[in-house]
């Protein structure tokens, strides 16, 4: 992945409606748009935040090249005005996001922009692409890491994956949400996570016989030799061969770790408890049995109950895919305008009418006062959450599990000395009153960009996996499970919800 111009990965309605906002300069007014999804992907009671840190590369990087500019000029629907303003653009605004690893939840926000409305244009797709794509494969590889119980999970999926960009930024995403390393060496270099990997059918194959081959393999390969013994004959030709390969560096003197066998096919259950008592009755009881072959979460949760003696899994193309959600279903929607007569009077650059980028010289955008806008839809799920917000999360004193996420408004506070009202905001009747000493809050959005200068360093990667399996704890088993698991609740602070009926009131009367 090396560094590119990424400023031209959008879609081209947001460059015709930037340039409607240029010809239109009273209208290119300083807004908030939020990134949200509205269902966990696969079924599942929750999801993993993914992909920050290649969003601020991004926007860091977010430039418009000569040959972009004359790329635009040949598609004959731009003016020259326009593109000579795109030769000199710059991202100006704020952009707040939860943190990579971070559990998160339907309807709040993921990510926030505050910007001209031209620049927040600019940036949805991208950011879209980015967190979609990478959330939903880190949500999949958490629910895989679950469902092996504590045993290792190698990403195996680089060859399956739709993509170098799927290939490499997945395989990250998989090892924030817990994955102990992947077979991507391009990965392992860029984010220095661990690479890891066996040999293939064809090794075995390439020589007169398979004993020789293990040999051969484990003579290279002394530290943490995993045989494939799965090419003819596992029980009756792999296996043995392996304890025999075993044995002889044993006899050589090398100390034996890391090492053992993996299967590639057939019952695994079966083939993995056989393989156990034929290694334990050599005296290779510490010996790994690795398996791969089309694994998932369900596979993989079937085979533990079965008793499969597996304890280490390769998992690809179920994975990088996330073939069965292949889709993460992240939108991007207006949530808020700058109250311009408050921009006039704070002395904004470009609040009179005609400027590119109306919004102040270095003041804090989230502490502007907005006007909170919405979404209305046949289908309540689609209705959006109006204003400028915020979230809290709300954990029990005791367990440190999660209680339920509160999103109230950015100019709103809360304290653990005080009665906190939760409420479903479907089902509002449905309250919750906390005493101080019963819970514990934290806010979670944190800022990436301040009047266009990043103002966040991301984690190393292997760091944020460590956060991320932490995180993963404070969820109840309940919210863990993969079937029918118990949904957090994400609550509105009751100023938010009222703001919310009152202009879904607004326009049901401006309809009737």
């Amino acid at each position: 992945m090396d560094r590119q111009n990424l400023t031209l990965l959008t879609d081209l309605y947001e460059l015709t409606m930037m340039q409607g906002y240029f010809k239109h300069k009273d209208e290119n007014k300083t807004v908030v748009f939020d990134m949200f999804y509205r269902s966990n992907p696969c079924g599942g009671g929750y999801a993993i935040m993914c992909g920050v840190e290649q969003l601020m590369r991004y926007i860091e990087e977010l430039h418009f090249s000569s040959q972009d500019i004359e790329y635009l000029r040949s598609l004959g629907i731009f003016d020259a005005d326009f593109l000579d303003y795109l030769a000199d653009f710059r991202f100006t605004g704020d952009i707040y996001a939860i943190p990579e690893g971070s559990l998160i939840f339907p309807r709040e926000p993921l990510v926030k922009v505050i910007a001209p409305i031209m620049q927040a244009q600019l940036v949805e797709t991208a950011i879209l692409n980015i967190i979609n794509h990478q959330s939903l494969i880190a949500t999949k590889a958490a629910r895989i890491c679950y469902a092996a119980r504590g045993d290792g999970i190698m990403e195996f999926g680089l060859r399956r994956a739709q993509g170098p960009d799927a290939g490499t930024y997945g395989a990250r995403a998989a090892v924030i949400a817990g994955c102990v390393g992947t077979s991507n060496v391009l990965c392992g270099q860029l984010f220095n996570i661990p690479v890891k990997g066996t040999h293939a059918h064809s090794w075995i194959m390439s020589f007169p016989d398979e004993l020789t081959a293990f040999k051969t393999y484990a003579d290279l390969y002394p530290k943490g030799c995993i045989l494939l013994v799965d090419t003819y004959d596992t029980l009756k030709s792999g296996v043995p061969n392996a304890i025999k390969t075993f044995r002889y560096m044993k006899d050589k003197g090398v100390e034996l770790k890391g090492y053992g066998i993996r299967l590639d096919s057939g019952d695994l259950a079966y083939l993995s408890k056989k393989a156990r008592a034929m290694l334990d009755e050599a005296g290779f009881t510490d010996a790994i049995i690795s398996a791969s072959n089309d694994l998932d979460e369900y596979l993989i949760d079937s085979l533990k109950n079965q008793g499969a003696a597996i304890n280490s899994w390769g998992v690809g193309t179920h994975l990088i895919t996330a073939k069965d959600n292949p889709s993460f279903g992240g939108v991007y929607k207006l949530s808020a305008i700058a109250d311009t007569s408050q921009l006039a009077d704070a002395g904004c650059r470009g609040a009179q009418a005609g400027a590119e980028n109306p919004q102040p010289d270095g003041i804090d955008l989230n502490s502007l006062k907005f006007i909170p806008k919405i979404k209305v839809s046949e289908n309540s799920e689609k209705i959006t959450n109006p204003g400028n917000k915020k979230i809290y999360r709300v954990y029990e004193a005791d367990s440190g599990k999660i209680k339920a996420d509160l999103i109230c408004l950015a100019d709103e506070f809360f304290s653990e000395d005080e009665d906190l009202l939760l409420f479903d905001p479907l089902e509002p009747w449905k309250k919750t009153r906390l005493k101080p000493g019963e819970f514990r809050l934290r806010e979670l959005m944190i800022p990436l960009f301040k009047n266009g200068k990043r103002v966040y360093e991301s984690p190393a990667t292997m760091e944020i996996r460590d956060y991320c399996i932490k995180e993963q704890n404070t969820l109840w088993e309940e919210s863990r499970r993969l079937v029918n698991p118990h949904q957090v609740y994400v609550d509105l602070s009751p100023k938010l919800y009222d703001i919310k009926i009152a202009l879904l009131d607004e326009v049901a009367e401006r309809n009737l």
